[in-house]
């Protein structure tokens, strides 16, 4: 259908309180203004028209053993741009997946490099492990590998501690995340607990993943800093079954993450009402499956976040918080077509009725 005109019977959910009544995809492109004569059948497409929704964590190229063969990263794709997810930020992979870009029946995706994690303190064969004199360096080449994202793991299990620790000290977070910035790149880091946070608040970083382990204190830091948060909640509902694994040799860490998960709404609830910008993030490609964004979005409204700005999480404000447009003039057509309004029943998102990536139909 790549010469096919589309005809966006709408209502087009430009802003979350922004509706245009039609749209057309001509070439490719999304526009609000009818077109003159064209040589091709117009196909009228009816329904709620929203960006295509966004998962910013999200590991295209993994699984739970490490890397994967692009058979298995194109069928991971796949599942999320069926499930309605057409930009991914993918919060590092070891997998070479830059072939996607040229694959035009697969989501765009922002590549954070590969995780960087202190050696023996991450899941094995993830990320490039690293020790604090070499950190700075292996941000920079990283920050080279992504497209504008770093990824680090800030804290872990430590087996001598029995709970989670940070895993890198306090200067070194100040010279690596400045190498970042100076690459031009923005940092992430995924963090459980809460002893991590000050030290990567203070040191400048961009983003924190799970960030359960927030309190006033860093959150206070985090809207001062402009630091987002990407929670990842379909994912922090698994700490329970993650702590019975770890209860017999690691009961203070086991009891640790209970805490954490208990306290998951009121951690969302509070960074949002703070001021804290929060994004749609499922953690999927590691343990968990693929197409879980609109999961993800029911659990950020369970948590607290309104309906509008649950959705508005994965949709209008996320893709410029990556740099990338949403349902503009002259954009791309990466959309998603819905039978009801999301707005008024988030459970629509499981169920579109039309994916159209780079102004094809899927």
């Amino acid at each position: 259908m790549a010469d096919d005109v589309l005809h966006l019977t709408g209502p087009v959910l430009v802003g979350p309180l922004d509706e245009r009544a039609q749209a057309w995809v001509v070439g490719g492109q999304l526009t609000f203004d009818p077109p003159a004569a064209v040589g091709a059948d117009v196909v009228r497409v009816n329904g709620w028209v929203l960006p295509g929704l966004v998962d910013a964590h999200c590991h295209v190229g993994l699984d739970a053993h490490g890397a994967v063969d692009d058979t298995t990263s194109r069928a991971q794709a796949l599942a999320d741009r069926d499930a309605g997810t057409l930009l991914i930020r993918d919060a590092g992979s070891p997998a070479d997946t830059r072939w996607i870009d040229d694959e035009p029946d697969l989501p765009r995706i922002v590549r954070a490099g590969r995780h960087i994690a202190r050696t023996r303190r991450y899941i094995r064969n993830y990320a490039h492990e690293v020790e604090p004199d070499q950190l700075v360096a292996q941000v920079r080449d990283e920050a080279k590998a992504g497209d504008g994202w770093v990824k680090l793991v800030g804290d872990w299990i430590d087996r001598d501690a029995g709970d989670l620790t940070p895993c890198w000290p306090a200067d070194v977070l100040v010279e690596a995340m400045a190498a970042a910035h100076e690459e031009g790149a923005r940092v992430t880091a995924h963090c459980f607990g809460e002893d991590c946070l000050p030290d990567l608040i203070a040191a400048g970083i961009d983003c924190i993943e799970h960030a359960c382990g927030l309190t006033a204190q860093t959150v206070a830091q985090a809207v001062e800093g402009g630091i987002a948060i990407v929670p990842t909640l379909v994912n922090i509902a698994t700490f329970p079954s993650i702590a019975d694994g770890g209860e017999a040799k690691f009961p203070l860490y086991a009891k640790h993450m209970r805490d954490l998960h208990a306290r998951r709404y009121d951690t969302v609830r509070s960074a949002f009402e703070e001021g804290v910008p929060v994004f749609c993030g499922t953690d999927a490609g590691g343990s968990l499956p693929h197409g879980l964004a609109a999961q993800e979005v029911a659990e950020l409204h369970a948590a607290g976040l309104p309906r509008l700005d649950a959705l508005s999480a994965a949709t209008w404000s996320a893709r410029p918080w990556l740099g990338r447009d949403g349902l503009d003039e002259g954009a791309s057509a990466d959309l998603i077509v819905y039978p009801a309004d999301p707005r008024d029943d988030l459970a629509v998102l499981a169920h579109p009725r039309a994916v159209v990536l780079r102004g094809r139909t899927c």
